[in-house]
Order: C-alpha cells, then structure tokens, then sequence
C-alpha cells in the first residue's frame, strides 16, 4: 500500500522503474538473438545473397505442369479426406467439450473438485501441440488416418473446452443467477441459460477450429502418411516439385475458401 502511495505521488518514479525494466528485457532479448544466431551458424549476409536464386528457383520449379494436373484427382481426393478428418475431429472434439466446459466454468460447476480435474484436463490437452499428440499417437498406433484424427482431436478438445468455459462465463452469469434465485434445477439452468446464450459464440468457436485443423491436417499427414500432407511428402521427398506445388497451391485455394465461408457464417451468427 505505501509503495503504491508513493507511485502515485511520485509519478516519474513509477515511469522510471517500468523504463528500467522494459530496457533489461530488450537486453536480454537482444543478447539471445546473438547467442543464437552464434550458437546456430546462421549468417544474414548469405541469407540476403540466397534470395535472388531461391526465387529463380521457386519460378522454375513450383509450376505446376502437365504430369502435375493429371493427378489432380489423386490430390483433391486425399484432401477430401483431410476436409472430412477435420470436421470430424473438431465435431466430435465439441462434443466432449461442452460437459466438461460447463463442469470447470466457474458459474456452472458442480463443485470445486470437478472444475479443477476439468480444467486441468483441458489445459495439459491444450498445451500439448498437434504435432506432440501426432508423434505420441503414432509411436501406439502407427501411421494411419485413424493417428491423425487423434491427434487433431485432443489437441481440438483442449482448445474448446478452454473456450467453452469462458464463453459460459461471460455469456451467461446473469441469467444463471436468475434462474438458481428463482430456484431453477441445475438441468434447467444449463438447458434455460447457459445453452441459448452460449451456442452462438461456440459455434464460432468450432467453425474456427475446423479451419484451423484443416491447417494443421497436412502438418500431421506428414507424419501420420494421411491426407494431402502424405502427397506432399511423397512428392517432395521424390523431387516432383511440380506435383509438390500443386498441392500447396490447392491448399491455400481450400484453406482461403474456408476462412471466407467460415467467417461469413460466424458475422451472422453473432
């Protein structure tokens, strides 16, 4: 309280000290960058030097030519199956998320215990990246679609959950406390209350994690040899760069798409 007082008093204490410590981190980050640009062997000289050929190689290898085209079958098939894996993680991933979102959110628990294992439930699923889930499921079940949709689902799952729980916090506190004072059973506040001003911003939640998991689909067919990530590999690790880069150039088309129509339902649902 009195260092508080004194700040308050004393205002260019308080902007001197905040100073000092904005220029200790700066410091700090500055000594890193160069511990790990010496420690990594990286040299912006060459870097900046590479460029003009990177590009002269990227316009004469990553065009798409005749050979290329003739397996656009082959790839909007397995992208196809990447679409229907992500909606199918996230889907069932939301699912799972509600229950224990209304169990850990602080105006809908059932008691302390539960909405701490919830939390804590959500919070390691959530903090694990996709591509850790990948490479633990494939080690169990070996490369399969069956491993990529695991892997999407849990890290799915954290994610929502999260964002479950402070969707009902927000949206719902008052009507929650409205319906308990008048003595309203908990399955009526949740069907009542939480549900109706909830579902529309969780459903901008999961339309988010749909297009997201369509993303991080190929980085986990890469590893799991599912989806276009599978081809990509495939046909990089083959020096069929052209074929590579119709799968790029089709995913960024999917991907773009995706965030236009997700975005659009999301304006007109909230």
């Amino acid at each position: 309280m009195n260092l508080l007082t004194t700040e308050y008093r004393n205002p260019s204490h308080y902007f001197r000290r905040r100073t000092f410590f904005i220029l200790i981190f700066l410091f700090l980050i500055v000594n890193a960058t160069v511990l790990s640009v010496w420690h990594t062997g990286f040299k912006t000289e060459t870097a900046i030097t590479s460029i003009p050929r990177v590009v002269v190689w990227i316009f004469s290898n990553m065009f798409p030519d005749a050979r290329a085209l003739s397996r656009l079958p082959n790839i909007l098939e397995k992208l196809v199956d990447t679409i229907f894996m992500s909606i199918m993680a996230t889907t069932t991933a939301a699912l799972l998320s509600l229950p224990f979102a209304i169990m850990g959110s602080r105006s809908t628990q059932i008691n302390g215990f539960f909405s701490v294992i919830s939390r804590g439930i959500a919070s390691i699923s959530r903090n694990i990246p996709v591509a850790a889930w990948a490479m633990i499921f494939l080690i169990t079940f070996g490369m399969s679609s069956f491993t990529g949709y695991l892997a999407l689902f849990f890290s799915t799952f954290g994610f929502l959950t999260r964002a479950f729980m402070e969707t009902i916090d927000e949206c719902s506190n008052n009507q929650v406390e409205a319906l308990r004072a008048s003595g309203a059973t908990y399955s009526h506040v949740i069907a009542q209350a939480v549900i109706p001003a909830s579902v529309s911003q969780m459903t901008s939640w999961i339309l988010y994690m749909v297009e997201t998991n369509i993303r991080d689909a190929t980085l986990v067919g890469l590893l799991t040899g599912s989806g276009i990530g599978f081809l990509f590999d495939l046909y990089y690790k083959t020096m069929q760069y052209k074929s590579a880069s119709l799968v790029v150039i089709i995913l960024v088309v999917i991907v773009l798409l995706i965030e236009f129509i997700s975005n659009t339902v999301r304006r007109k649902i909230l």
